[in-house]
């Protein structure tokens, strides 16, 4: 009674239970603050009902303070060992016993903000996965790394964490061969794999299209060093395999070394980092060239990221290069050395975890060049099912002439027909020495004989941008581009190009151009070009109008 004063006096509602189990019945229904616990009642003791009491609580801090008069220390050790948090031997001091209480309540309200915390993180968090989770699938469909189903290539992506840093693209070149890439992106995670994104779109957009390796690279370099911070780029490794030569062109750009294992031999050939990776030079200094090797049936073609030499088990100890390649040598008369690779990587590291993401891919040379004449044979059919007979036509007055290249979108709408992705570069070079023609000799009236010499050649461009800032209102260049099937698997396209120059007298102009068709110096090499690719080539009207006829058939392969 005199306890129930005391505690009523500061404010405290007061539940009493005259044993354990009673006790217990009050706890699950009042829900109280704090238990005051004597340590022998009838029933149910007071260790047990503290036991079950702290069991109710879960995560709740309930603090439960001993009455006791016992003295020894091993009972009152039993009474903390049993849930208690404090004990409070009899006769009670109501000084010591208001201290405690005051000092629980502080414990009891930290605990209490403690909880919310964290259930507050929880919450977020379980939203942040749910986020990550919808983030992941978004970015696996946009960037397919891995996901090619050409048959000939295998790949190790594992990543360090859930969004991967490195990368694995490969695509059917419309001409036959292959593309393949692999990337390193600085960083982990998802930083690391944005850069993913406009790389993957890039490779598969320009592949497609019949773009040149050397294409693909000089624009993914450009969008890498418009888009990522300046600590940011991604070392690669870039692929072209030519099923005509039998060889391979290779771009690698601050990747380890690329091996070619060649079966009864081992290693032939090591493939050094001769560029800069990606994203960290300006256009105007990047540089696309390759290295060629010879690919023949039975080779293998092996490249990886730095994650798989930089592995370190649990001595500390990297795995390098020179493992790989052993184990490439040691396994030299096998078809394939992948799996050989990936069990000495998991042999070598002993656990689970990564410091790195870590990609391997072996290209199998027999299997490529079988598959891909299968898709060759697809790709026959696949190339005659875009447009047949159609015409494209444009018109450029004074303003487009300033400041507009039709060009891209000539040639984007060119690359949408299968059958004349394969003719990408001779398409360019007729549709830009048309357009340069009749934009810089018709409408412009600029002389060619101005760039004989590098004086002269600066002199024509700064010419070129005076009379393009004068241009006269009634200035135009007319293009119309028209398709014809010409049989099953053949075609011919008529350029037309229409300029508002007053022309020339283009039948004395035609036997001087092919008079010096060898030796025009830093001039008059456009025409003679056109008319090599062309099947008929034909000056219309007073010399403004030019008529180029391109034949095709789906038996050309264009070399790049």
């Amino acid at each position: 009674m005199i306890l129930r004063a005391l505690l009523a006096r500061e404010g405290y509602a007061v539940y009493e239970a005259d044993d354990g189990e009673k006790a217990l019945s009050i706890f699950s229904e009042e829900k109280p603050d704090v238990v005051l616990m004597d340590a022998l009642m009838p029933n149910m003791d007071g260790l047990e009902a503290t036991t079950r009491i702290k069991a109710l609580a879960g995560d709740r801090f309930v603090p439960v303070i001993f009455l006791t008069s016992l003295q020894e220390a091993g009972a009152l050790a039993e009474c903390i060992e049993a849930g208690g948090d404090d004990f409070l031997t009899k006769p009670y001091n109501q000084t010591i016993l208001r201290a405690k209480l005051s000092a629980f309540e502080r414990v009891r309200q930290l605990n209490v903000t403690v909880h919310e915390q964290k259930n507050k993180i929880e919450e977020f968090n379980k939203r942040l996965l749910h986020e990550q989770d919808i983030a992941k699938q978004v970015f696996d469909n946009i960037t397919p790394s891995g996901r090619h189903n050409i048959e000939g290539i295998k790949q190790l992506i594992s990543s360090m964490a859930i969004f991967n840093g490195d990368v694995v693209l490969a695509d059917y070149k419309p001409s036959g061969g292959i593309h393949v890439m692999v990337g390193d992106f600085t960083g982990h995670g998802l930083p690391a794999a944005l850069g993913a994104m406009p790389l993957s779109e890039i490779f598969y957009g320009m592949t497609r299209k019949g773009f040149s390796l050397q294409d693909i690279l000089a624009e993914i370099n450009k969008r890498l060093k418009r888009i990522l911070p300046v600590s940011n780029f991604c070392c690669a490794m870039f692929v072209d395999i030519d099923t005509v030569a039998h060889q391979v062109n290779v771009w690698n750009g601050g990747l380890p070394d690329a091996l070619i294992i060649r079966k009864g031999l081992g290693v032939i050939a090591k493939i050094k980092s001769t560029h800069l990776p990606l994203g960290i030079l300006s256009s105007d200094r990047f540089n696309a060239s390759v290295d060629t090797y010879e690919l023949r049936k039975g080779d293998l073609f092996c490249m990886f990221s730095d994650g798989v030499i930089e592995m370190e088990n649990q001595q500390g100890e990297f795995f390098g290069a020179d493992r790989i390649e052993s184990v490439c040598n040691e396994h030299k008369d096998l078809p394939s050395v992948f799996d050989k690779v990936v069990d000495e990587l998991a042999d070598f590291s002993g656990t689970d975890q990564q410091t790195d993401d870590i990609t391997f891919v072996e290209l199998r040379a027999d299997t490529l060049l079988e598959h891909i004449e299968l898709f060759q044979d697809k790709q026959q059919i696949k190339r005659l099912s875009g447009p047949r007979d159609w015409t494209l036509s444009l018109d450029l007055r004074p303003e487009s002439l300033k400041h507009f290249d039709p060009l891209p979108i000539f040639l984007h709408v060119l690359m949408e027909c299968p059958y004349l992705q394969s003719h990408r570069s001779r398409l360019y070079t007729i549709l830009s020495e048309l357009y340069s023609n009749a934009l810089e000799h018709g409408v412009l009236g600029l002389d060619s004989n101005l760039k004989k010499d590098p004086a002269g050649f600066a002199s024509y461009y700064q010419m070129r941008q005076q009379r393009l800032e004068d241009l006269d209102t009634h200035a135009y260049v007319n293009i119309s581009i028209e398709h014809r099937l010409t049989g099953d698997n053949e075609g011919d396209l008529i350029f037309r190009f229409e300029d508002s120059g007053k022309g020339f007298d283009y039948a004395s102009k035609l036997v001087a151009v092919d008079g010096k068709s060898q030796n025009l110096g830093y001039c008059g090499r456009g025409i003679p070009l056109i008319r090599s690719l062309a099947r008929t080539f034909e000056y219309l009207g007073a010399g403004n109008i030019v008529q180029v006829i391109y034949h095709w058939n789906l038996s050309q392969t264009e070399i790049e």
